[in-house]
């Protein structure tokens, strides 16, 4: 815990030493900033803050400080500059996953469904949609790939491999049928698919 804090702390106190230098370095300079510079000089700062933050959060989350990095992330959901990350929401719900932070992981969901400014990241949905599927929470994995749908995300065939797989493995024949269904219309018959898919595995086990 005292290395978490230690590198919570010391983000702060780099911000301020920034602050101050950025402050002293003003004050030496007679001519009045321009506004272009002022507005050069803000983005350098929230620049700087963004990458502390998400530094922090990242650390935290390599060293499984599960409730002390949802605290930074609640803070960095406050910030301006804040935009949803789908592979950060990923890495959160793998390492929250892991510690048997469930309850949080399905919280974490619903917040992403609130945003309002998640981008269609085909790559980022497909992390997403890995980790929870490793975790067998199907139902939160549906969830996500309703809201990739409404994004006009459209899926590709890593997406319906990752889903057919889970929930194949979860005998989630409901869903399942869904995304049969789903995929006919990207990519034609199911069978075809599935009967690649066993092609496959029947090689790889070969190796």
């Amino acid at each position: 815990m005292k290395s978490s804090t230690h590198v919570w702390l010391h983000s702060q106190k780099s911000r301020s030493r920034m602050m101050s230098i950025t402050m002293r370095d003003r004050s030496k300079n007679r001519k009045p900033l321009q506004k272009g510079g002022i507005s050069a000089l803000r983005l350098s700062k929230q620049r700087l803050l963004k990458f502390d933050m998400i530094a922090v959060l990242r650390e935290l989350l390599r060293q499984n400080q599960c409730l002390l990095a949802l605290k930074v992330f609640e803070d960095v959901r406050k910030e301006d500059w804040y935009r949803p990350q789908l592979l950060l929401y990923a890495e959160m719900v793998s390492v929250l996953g892991s510690n048997g932070l469930l309850e949080k992981v399905e919280l974490l969901i619903m917040e992403l469904k609130t945003e309002n400014t998640v981008n269609p990241d085909l790559v980022g949905f497909n992390a997403l949609l890995e980790s929870l599927m490793n975790l067998n929470l199907t139902g939160l994995a549906m969830e996500c790939y309703y809201l990739m749908k409404s994004l006009s995300c459209d899926p590709d065939r890593l997406s319906f491999k990752i889903l057919i797989d889970g929930l194949k493995s979860n005998r989630e024949l409901n869903h399942l049928d869904v995304i049969q269904r789903d995929f006919e219309k990207f990519y034609g018959q199911f069978a075809d698919f599935l009967e690649k898919e066993e092609t496959d595995m029947s090689a790889e086990c070969k190796y």
